[in-house]
Order: C-alpha cells, then structure tokens, then sequence
C-alpha cells in the first residue's frame, strides 16, 4: 500500500506551464512506492476520467495521451518518492482536475492507489 498526495495545481493562461507534483508515503511492510508504476489521469467538468501519461517502476518507459505528446513531460525521483508532470503549452481543454495513482497500466485509467486530485485551470 502506498498513500499519494498531488500539489502544484493551479490557474495559469492558455500558452503558459505548470508543473505538478505526487508525493508517495511508504506504509510499513507494504510496497515500496519505488517499485510501483506510476500515472497521472485527469478529470475535466461534466466528462470521464482520463488517462494521460504513465511511468514504469525505474523511469525507463513512459506513455502518453495522444492529447499530451510533446506538451506534458512525466519524471520521478524514486529518492524522493516524487512523481512529477511537467506541462507545457497548456491548453483551455487541459483543464480539470489531475490525479495522480500507483500501479497503473499504460493507456487504461486503472489505478490500485489513488491521490486526492489538484485543480489545473487553463484560462484563454
């Protein structure tokens, strides 16, 4: 079991960038959150949640939305038990809230653990 915690959410303009952070807490005896793999979803207004990129375990592969390619960079920091997203050239569409979970399959929104979630607000 892991326990996951977003932050870096906010209101930014259209064109602008934002870069948002997962936390993990490692709970006694259970699995370490280095060795989960790692996604970010997200949740517009009045739509279903989707998926957006993915991690492995070690940071070697990582998929993406094809909404996001080239815009949103996924990372982790297995020290720091962090994932992060950076977005770039955000959109009014990007808006919504993101979440982010641990062991997920690239592609699928499926997550055993799962964060409270982070408000992104994209103005145009």
């Amino acid at each position: 079991q892991v326990q996951l915690a977003e932050s870096g959410g906010g209101l930014v303009q259209a064109g602008g960038s934002l870069t948002l952070s997962c936390v993990g807490s490692d709970v006694p005896s259970g699995r370490p959150f280095k060795n989960y793999s790692l996604g970010w979803f997200r949740e517009a207004p009045r739509k279903e949640r989707e998926f957006v990129a993915s991690i492995s375990s070690s940071g070697a592969n990582t998929n993406y939305a094809d909404s996001v390619k080239g815009r949103f960079t996924i990372s982790r920091d297995n020290a720091k038990n962090t994932m992060y997203l950076q977005m770039n050239s955000l959109k009014p569409e990007d808006t919504g809230i993101y979440y982010c979970a641990a062991d997920v399959t690239p592609g699928l929104v499926a997550g055993r653990y799962w964060g409270p979630g982070t408000q992104v607000t994209v103005s145009s």
